[in-house]
């Protein structure tokens, strides 16, 4: 047996936020990467692809899209040996909501679409080619 009151009903709770977002967990189209920023590794545009058909990206304005440029240029960077900008990679990312503990902080959850993903065929697995680029980063 428990002490004290019965706790009230979601609905009735005050810790409901007003600015809190759900999000639908497809992707959404994105945006392609832009030539002009001269990224060069793999990691790199898969940084960019991954960020800029997220869920988050639905809801993003032009300087969200400049802030996603900036870090994919860090993360070039990284990509090239310079490990120094690993903080400020996740600073960044933390802001849009990168991780599950960021979400939560943030106030967004993520809604299953049950409708999607029952169909979808294994395209070649960018996993290998992370895994071969980790690879050959590390034995360099």
């Amino acid at each position: 047996m428990t002490r004290g009151p019965q706790p009230k009903e979601n609905a009735q709770r005050r810790n409901k936020h007003e600015h809190a977002q759900t999000l639908s967990s497809s992707t959404t189209e994105g945006r392609a990467l832009p030539p002009g920023i001269g990224i060069k590794t793999a990691g790199a545009k898969r940084f960019w692809k991954t960020w800029a058909t997220s869920p988050q990206a639905g809801n993003w304005i032009e300087t969200d899209w400049a802030e996603l440029e900036i870090t994919t240029k860090l993360v070039d960077t990284f990509y090239q040996g310079d490990t120094k900008v690993a903080g400020e990679i996740r600073q960044r990312t933390a802001k849009w909501g990168g991780t599950v503990e960021d979400r939560a902080r943030l106030r967004m959850s993520v809604e299953d679409d049950q409708d999607e993903g029952q169909g979808e065929s294994a395209e070649s697995s960018p996993t290998t080619d992370l895994d071969e680029e980790l690879y050959r980063l590390l034995n360099d």
